[in-house]
């Protein structure tokens, strides 16, 4: 959620970070940027499942292998610290979740999975 908004604040383009969150399937990207979203997404979801091929798709579509290391490195890092903070039960401070939904496109704000369960 926190990526999600400095996403959005930082962009060009506010709409399409909201569909980049909501899922990026449905947002209109470049093939280079779907390919990276792509890679991170099965780095993510199925590790195990990562092959030599998914490297060489990535090199197919311009990216040196500094930027291949830079996708695989910052998308390790993000599921680390996902990882840390879902394991030491870290929570969405009081008020934040409000700001988050401030700042969602309608679309994405529906998505349960997003949004943080009230108590």
């Amino acid at each position: 959620m926190a990526h999600g908004g400095f996403l959005r604040q930082h962009s060009d383009d506010p709409e399409l970070a909201s569909h980049v969150m909501h899922d990026y399937n449905d947002a209109e990207l470049d093939p280079q940027t779907r390919g990276m979203l792509d890679y991170a997404s099965k780095l993510t979801r199925d590790p195990t499942s990562m092959q030599r091929s998914d490297v060489e798709a990535l090199r197919a579509l311009g990216l040196s292998d500094e930027e291949i290391l830079s996708v695989a490195l910052i998308t390790c890092q993000f599921n680390f610290m996902t990882r840390l903070a879902d394991g030491l039960g870290v929570e969405v401070p009081p008020g934040r979740q409000e700001a988050h939904e401030r700042w969602l496109s309608p679309a994405a704000a529906q998505q349960k999975w997003l949004m943080v369960p009230k108590d």
